[in-house]
């Protein structure tokens, strides 16, 4: 199946981002501070939101921890910035927060509720109304994310329009596998991850969040498992 609302959502990032972009350099850095300051709360917010709709803590502190270390193992961090120093030399960039700008925004639009819920909802039931609404809300916040971070933002359509994009095949393949319960583990999950990205934002702790993407994966096992 073709994933409709990974493709919409992916269209959107690079609309708000060109806004952005076009936005960067008229922003004094009092205002780009302010924008990150107000990002970071609103980001820990929908972490805290998420992250309460856990329904076996144990397996979700597990998860993590085994997630974690299998990230570190595999230097999932390095991965990822390699991969975008790569999209960066490709276009030919001079923008000094390319890396972190394609990093954070795609942690940011993938990790959330309505990605795993929009994209399991599209391949389940061929229901494209969540991606939708957060192709909306992921288009202003790339206008915020690109008018700080610049032109890497722009790129982070890659990483959304693949994960959304496999998670909705995977779902309309693995239906069965997606009870309320894992959908409720998943999203706390995803919802920890996205206070760490708060945490960094805010400029509190900045926390190694690619290697523990992991994570999302040990929690979907991890629930299976124990609840059979």
């Amino acid at each position: 199946m073709i994933p409709t609302g990974s493709l919409v959502n992916g269209a959107a990032i690079i609309g708000g981002s060109i806004i952005g972009i076009l936005l960067h350099s008229r922003f004094p850095d009092r205002i780009r501070e302010i924008i990150f300051q107000a990002l970071g709360l609103g980001v820990m917010l929908i972490g805290i939101q998420m992250s309460l709709k856990v329904q076996d803590i144990l397996v979700l502190m597990f998860s993590l921890l085994i997630g974690g270390v299998l990230g570190e193992l595999l230097r999932l961090d390095t991965m990822f910035e390699r991969g975008a120093s790569w999209i960066k030399s490709k276009v030919g960039s001079n923008d000094t927060g390319f890396v972190d700008g394609i990093i954070t925004s795609s942690l940011i639009f993938c990790i959330g509720a309505m990605a795993i819920i929009g994209s399991f909802e599209e391949g389940i039931n061929g229901d494209t109304t969540i991606l939708y609404t957060k192709s909306i809300l992921d288009g202003f916040a790339s206008i915020a994310l690109a008018s700080s971070y610049g032109v890497g933002v722009l790129f982070s359509f890659i990483p959304v329009i693949l994960y959304q994009g496999a998670l909705t095949i995977f779902a309309s393949s693995f239906q069965e596998w997606f009870s309320p319960l894992m959908i409720s583990q998943l999203t706390a999950c995803g919802g920890l991850l996205i206070i760490g990205i708060s945490l960094t934002l805010l400029e509190i702790k900045r926390i190694n969040l690619s290697n523990l993407l992991p994570s999302l994966g040990m929690v979907i096992v991890l629930t299976f498992f124990f609840s059979q």
